[in-house]
């Protein structure tokens, strides 16, 4: 009976964890969300008495968020595509292959996980200008390449090791060539790390701040950069406006892709475990 009534204690103590966790992750959305359509120039009284749509205006009308959206889009995607096709085959070689200095070459792929993105930013500030390279967005690609290269390597290195190496032998013996083997075998099967990786490599670079705000210049420069300098300059709440409209396009780009080909099939159902 004690027994029994610990586990129900120990449930609803876990229950209410989760709704605390729930509680501090939504909270923050639903004030960004009211406060999106505060008609006030200034940060009052909770919840406001006064409602508009002028943030969205401002964010739709002026073409200085407009230059920082195109950039973001440009360097997410270009960022995106390198990082994972790099980190795809960093992860192919670190899981398949066995040579000196494997270990240390692991740790520096995933180490700008853990050193302070305003180290990067300074760091490749002045690798850039070494290399001569004083145009903002080809060092604003350098340096989101290289905090998004280790979100791609860990991912799919995670799914490539719930996959059999005997799948791979097998696909050899049956007279297809290691590059055939990797690419109808072994990859699709790593499909949910490799496409988990790319999404948090372009939420990474999209929503990146300090790295951005060293690599920038005053002709190209990101959207949170843009947001950041105007909140300086003039604070007011079109960045919640911009963070629920970015909400809403999450959305419903997930409900499309749900009705269209369908969550499941897109990332697969897991590692593969067979």
């Amino acid at each position: 009976m004690m027994r029994r009534y610990g586990d129900l204690a120990g449930l609803m103590l876990y229950a209410l964890l989760l709704a605390i966790a729930a509680l501090f992750a939504l909270v923050p959305i639903v004030v960004s969300i009211v406060i999106s359509f505060d008609d006030r120039t200034f940060i009052g009284p909770f919840p406001p008495s006064e409602f508009s749509l002028r943030w969205y205006g401002e964010f739709l009308s002026d073409s200085y968020y407009h230059e920082g959206l195109k950039v973001s889009l440009l360097v997410s995607g270009i960022a995106t595509a390198v990082s994972t096709t790099a980190g795809v085959m960093a992860a192919v070689a670190l899981d398949r292959f066995q040579f000196p200095g494997r270990n240390v070459i692991q740790a520096l792929l995933v180490s700008p996980l853990v050193i302070p993105t305003v180290v990067i930013g300074f760091a490749m500030l002045m690798f850039a200008s070494r290399l001569g390279i004083i145009d903002g967005l080809p060092r604003l690609i350098m340096g989101h390449i290289i905090i998004t290269l280790p979100y791609v390597v860990r991912t799919t290195l995670a799914s490539l090791t719930g996959i059999r190496p005997t799948l791979y032998e097998a696909a050899i013996s049956l007279g297809a060539t290691p590059l055939q083997a990797l690419w109808e075998v072994v990859l699709p099967l790593a499909r949910t790390g490799i496409f988990a990786g790319a999404i948090f490599a372009f939420v990474m670079s999209f929503d990146e701040v300090a790295v951005s705000l060293f690599l920038s210049d005053p002709f190209t420069y990101t959207l949170p950069v843009a947001l950041l300098a105007q909140m300086r300059a003039d604070l007011n709440f079109t960045v919640a406006a911009v963070s629920v409209i970015f909400l809403l396009f999450t959305i419903l780009l997930i409900w499309v892709i749900e009705r269209l080909v369908g969550l499941d099939r897109l990332v697969g159902q897991g590692i593969y475990r067979g």
